[in-house]
């Protein structure tokens, strides 16, 4: 089994950018550095750059469990905040099919009072992936009208990944995600498509990232814009 826990800019898209990956049955460390650090369309650093890494074990039964963490800035001032990822999950294959299903807990500083959880589920065939996550549980305060409950936000997904020449991977993904919480967290409207197209190799990756966003949200989001993301990423067996 092979997970690809969090791929930053390609929204679990399962192509290598910057996130820990772990082989069955080893204790593995990941490092990463990117120009911006986009979740499902978003930047999360006000597309500046970020820096992460993390720590992951896989069983041979295909349990695994991790911890991954980056800078993140939802401000101009906003500069020394942080994201800490904790999740655990079950993956395999089963013939030519893979899967995988989890729990995935996103923690923030103090000031940002946003921790949440998802659970998520994901099938893949011949290069393709369909994905589904949901939210779990939040610590987020809730605004009248607006209802963060189980189920109450999802964030659907498809990719398709494929070497076009050896050693280079080509993926492309588009997501959409539903529900009052994506614009309580980001300050975007509850429903939005996002799309992007990436290129791997080596470690070095590039992607460009765009929403069917108008530019709504905090000042330096620029969510209607082309984002342009170059990163590479390294992993360490402990």
């Amino acid at each position: 089994m092979k997970f690809d826990k969090k791929i930053l800019s390609l929204a679990t898209a399962g192509l290598l950018f910057s996130a820990g990956t772990v082989q069955a049955g080893e204790l593995t460390a990941n490092a990463a550095a990117q120009s911006n650090y986009v979740w499902r369309g978003l930047t999360q650093t006000v597309n500046e750059a970020a820096v992460s890494g993390g720590v992951d074990y896989a069983a041979d039964s295909g349990f695994y469990v991790g911890t991954w963490a980056s800078n993140v800035s939802y401000a101009a001032d906003d500069v020394y905040s942080y994201e800490h990822d904790l999740y655990l999950g079950f993956g395999g294959e089963a013939g030519s099919i893979s899967y995988d299903v989890g729990y995935l807990y996103y923690n923030y500083d103090k000031e940002a009072e946003f921790d949440f959880g998802e659970v998520y589920a994901s099938i893949g065939i011949a290069g393709f992936t369909l994905g589904l996550n949901v939210l779990a549980n939040t610590e987020a305060d809730e605004a009248p009208g607006q209802d963060f409950g189980f189920g109450e936000t999802i964030y659907v997904y498809a990719d398709y990944g494929w070497e076009v020449r050896e050693g280079l991977e080509l993926g492309v993904h588009v997501g959409y995600h539903d529900g009052d919480f994506s614009e309580a967290f980001n300050g975007v409207p509850g429903s939005y498509i996002d799309y992007n197209i990436s290129l791997s190799k080596g470690g070095f990756s590039f992607m460009i990232s765009d929403t069917d966003l108008d530019d709504v949200g905090p000042d330096n989001l620029d969510n209607d814009d082309l984002k342009f993301v170059v990163g590479y990423s390294m992993d360490f067996d402990l």
